[in-house]
């Protein structure tokens, strides 16, 4: 998968250093991956939440932390839309 969006990753990982190693993992199992259905993300992120328009929200370090992104499975592209903690999400997405 072609990952875009790191620039929102590296923003996110200076401001709470313990979910770094978290995020350069998942990099690197996006960027290795070949994810062509939902399925393929859930066999190994089973806490991975899916939304409409293939939206996919991780769970980062034990769900302190939200990750979204936005997957195009047909052309490979998995795109960071925002990253935070679970407060903030929550506050981001109330009335959603």
């Amino acid at each position: 998968m072609t990952l875009v969006g790191k620039g929102i990753l590296n923003t996110f990982t200076s401001k709470h250093t313990d979910a770094k190693s978290w995020i350069e993992n998942w990099i690197a199992d996006v960027e290795g991956s070949a994810w062509t259905v939902s399925q393929d993300i859930k066999n190994k992120y089973a806490s991975a939440s899916f939304l409409a328009n293939n939206v996919v929200i991780f769970n980062v370090k034990g769900n302190n932390y939200r990750l979204e992104t936005q997957i195009s499975y047909k052309i490979s592209i998995v795109t960071v839309r925002w990253a935070g903690t679970h407060e903030e999400y929550d506050k981001r997405n109330k009335g959603r």
